[in-house]
């Protein structure tokens, strides 16, 4: 589990940073593009952080679902908020991407509460 939080907090870091390079490119980059990379950095840390401490590794996982689902959500509800006017800016896509990162991450670690819970 902390692996696979590292792992979706990679991909978050590089679709923010992605997303500012192409602002730079286009003369327009903005902070709020790094967004996604905050999220993969917190994301990255509660793995690293699990991988650690034994004792708190629940904990720390349950925090990374928590920052992912909240990844998932805000996001998701800034596309939806916008569905009539949506067009394929870069912005957007980068928030369709976290969205659709967060959702499989906080899909995949129910996935092993689950199993965990079984066995």
């Amino acid at each position: 589990m902390t692996s696979l939080s590292i792992w979706f907090g990679r991909l978050l870091v590089l679709v923010g940073i992605v997303g500012y390079a192409y602002g730079m490119t286009q003369g327009n980059a903005s902070l709020t593009a790094l967004i996604p990379a905050i999220f993969g950095l917190l994301l990255m840390l509660m793995g690293h952080l699990g991988q650690r401490s034994e004792g708190a590794r629940k904990h720390f996982m349950h925090v990374a679902v928590l920052i992912g689902l909240i990844g998932f959500v805000v996001p998701a509800w800034r596309l939806i908020s916008k569905f009539d006017g949506f067009t394929a800016s870069a912005a957007h896509v980068s928030q369709l991407l976290m969205a659709v990162f967060c959702l499989l991450f906080v899909i995949f670690s129910i996935r092993s509460f689950v199993n965990a819970r079984r066995g």
